[in-house]
């Protein structure tokens, strides 16, 4: 949990901000194949020849071969601004306007006790349809972020860079048939459905769960039998058999 604030305009919101994923896979430790004793990640420094403790520890930018700056936690600090410390709201856009490649992470927003100002920040935003683009700090890494509403929850999603994010080129577009096109629009009508997250399970960690109880309880784990499938080469066959199977 981080205690920050939200800055709009004049009006200072204090909030707390709270990551909104959690990772749900199994925890696996490294062993020993020998022994099945836990393996223990040492921080060695082999210059000095011997171990070294957490606080001995400095970040440093090798500018040349084996030459650094380095830089302390304060001086880190130092580098932030006082509106870093907040979430500065720097204008209202449109959610639309954002490819979702762009989103990095989410929070989760909230106020400790009642507060009629982040309450009405909520209701203006629902009013207007607007997502707010703000900056903030997280750590030692600043980002610019979108503010929006998810039902009556406020969601924070960091965004990438523009430089962070790699878009290939892609090659000249195919040539294919109206008949082709249309059998491909319906076979996309023909598996229409909804999202429903609740309904979206981890297949994979399933099993994983699934082989962990079996050999508890001494059994082997089967090799799963692999479904055959048909190498249809032919594009306007496999599209009219995908529609028939639907």
């Amino acid at each position: 949990m981080k205690k920050t604030s939200i800055s709009f305009g004049l009006v200072n919101i204090p909030v707390e901000i709270n990551p909104l994923i959690k990772n749900n896979d199994i925890s696996f430790n490294q062993l020993h194949k020998k022994c099945l004793s836990r393996i223990r990640y040492v921080k060695y420094c082999p210059h000095c020849k011997k171990n070294v403790l957490a606080s001995d520890i400095i970040k440093g930018y090798e500018y040349h071969k084996d030459k650094y700056v380095t830089l302390t936690n304060e001086e880190f600090n130092n580098l932030k601004s006082t509106d870093e410390k907040t979430i500065e709201i720097i204008g209202f856009i449109d959610l639309k306007e954002v490819d979702p490649v762009y989103f990095e992470k989410s929070y989760n927003i909230s106020v400790a006790s009642k507060s009629k100002s982040f309450s009405l920040f909520k209701a203006a935003l629902a009013q207007t349809k607007k997502v707010a683009l703000a900056k903030t700090v997280i750590g030692t890494k600043f980002y610019y972020c979108l503010l929006r509403l998810n039902g009556t929850n406020l969601i924070m999603n960091t965004l990438y860079f523009e430089e962070e994010v790699v878009l290939t080129e892609s090659l000249s577009e195919a040539k294919y048939t109206k008949k082709e096109l249309d059998l491909a629009v319906s076979l996309i009508n023909s598996l229409k459905t909804k999202f429903k997250p609740a309904e979206l399970k981890d297949e994979y960690q399933k099993k994983v769960q699934n082989a962990l109880d079996e050999k508890l309880a001494g059994k082997k784990i089967a090799k799963p039998k692999v479904k055959a499938t048909k190498n249809i080469k032919d594009l306007m066959t496999a599209l009219e058999l995908s529609l028939k199977n639907v």
